[in-house]
């Protein structure tokens, strides 16, 4: 089976989604295919019940739509899915889902992009001829878990984030969580919630802000100096948690906003884990050195005992995968060579949606540029 397009996406998630509806509104024909059986699956399928949309909502639209009047500031899962459903029918975006891409390379001869798909239902191999190829597949594709010395003897449970649901499957359990972004923060705050006797590894330097801090912060950078609003962000949070070292949580040289602009790395919101780490009921651990049995080493020496192990550490980039002809874009991790802002265009009509680290707000962003980029040279 062969079909023919102008611009192939591939992805539907919230970056080929937000790609797909800015190429709409330019009239530039597209074809968009996905290889779950529905949009934004990490939000679906893969997001623990208790989630919100971190960031307020006037950082959180994609291109085009804006959120309900009456819709919180914080949004919720449920809410942002119900979102998502939305800007697909407003727009008449239409993925092919059960179609996982194999292959994409570049003819030089035709200047086109040849693309495999495999139709996960029917077996149909399906190939796309298009000028133009968008890697929206997200910097979420794959769970990503530490190489650690024992892991796979582990006795008990070993899961992924992104395979967290609740706590109140783990109440009375010894539950170690890996990773102190917003995820492991706020897993470990669900353990405890729901009774499990939690442990958390905080094995680098992390920025902890209220939601209020950091959206002023947000605010006010678009005016005013990144070190100048990093500064107060920082004393805000002095004056809301105190020093948070002596409990095992160092503050990174860096502001949280800088540190934003320059990795892509979040601040972490708190969600109330703090309060659980100062009065003990959830403990802080360092490094894990190696697991014999259930019985995790830590660096220093240190043993305890554990049934479940929960490793929010991130996701990883599979377009290399896939993606032939990439080099003047993606690096050998699957991320943009450029830094942002000028990370998500190849060459030869490649693009990347939401794969600079820069949340919902860089992917509308990122949408926008790659539109209006096609758009420049579609008629030619």
């Amino acid at each position: 089976m062969e079909e023919q397009t102008t611009v192939l996406i591939v992805g539907a998630g919230p970056a080929g989604l937000a790609t797909a509806a800015c190429l709409t509104q330019l009239s530039i024909p597209y074809v968009i295919i996905e290889r779950e059986d529905c949009s934004a699956s990490l939000w679906r399928s893969r997001a623990y019940d208790r989630l919100k949309l971190h960031l307020a909502k006037e950082f959180c639209e994609l291109p085009h739509m804006s959120y309900p009047v009456d819709a919180p500031t914080y949004i919720p899962k449920d809410q942002f899915v119900k979102y998502i459903d939305n800007y697909i029918e407003r727009f008449d975006i239409r993925p092919k889902y059960h179609t996982a891409i194999k292959s994409c390379t570049y003819d030089k001869s035709t200047k086109c992009w040849f693309s495999k798909a495999h139709g996960m239902k029917t077996s149909v191999v399906i190939k796309y001829t298009s000028r133009y190829l968008i890697v929206a597949s997200g910097e979420n594709s794959e769970g990503n878990i530490p190489v650690i010395s024992g892991l796979h003897g582990f006795v008990g449970e070993v899961i992924h984030s992104s395979r967290y649901k609740s706590g109140s499957t783990y109440s009375g359990k010894n539950v170690l969580v890996v990773g102190c972004g917003n995820s492991g923060m706020e897993i470990a705050y669900d353990l405890a919630s729901y009774g499990a006797k939690t442990s958390i590894v905080i094995r680098s330097p992390v920025h902890v802000v209220t939601k209020e801090i950091i959206r002023l912060g947000m605010t006010l950078v678009q005016h005013t100096p990144v070190n100048v609003v990093d500064d107060l962000v920082v004393r805000l949070s002095d004056c809301v948690f105190g020093d948070l070292s002596k409990h095992g949580v160092v503050r990174p040289k860096l502001g949280p906003l800088l540190i934003k602009e320059k990795t892509g790395r979040s601040a972490v919101i708190d969600v109330g884990t703090v309060g659980l780490i100062k009065n003990g009921t959830i403990k802080v651990l360092g490094n894990i050195f190696q697991i014999k049995g259930n019985i995790v080493e830590f660096e220093g020496k240190k043993e305890s005992t554990f049934d479940v192990i929960v490793f929010a550490t991130g996701y990883k980039s599979t377009a290399n995968t896939w993606l032939k002809n990439s080099e003047s874009m993606l690096n050998n991790d699957g991320l943009p060579r450029k830094e942002f802002p000028n990370h998500w265009k190849g060459a030869n009509g490649l693009y990347c949606a939401g794969l600079a680290k820069r949340g919902l707000a860089g992917i509308a962003m990122d949408a926008k540029n790659i539109a209006n980029d096609i758009l420049s040279s579609y008629h030619t």
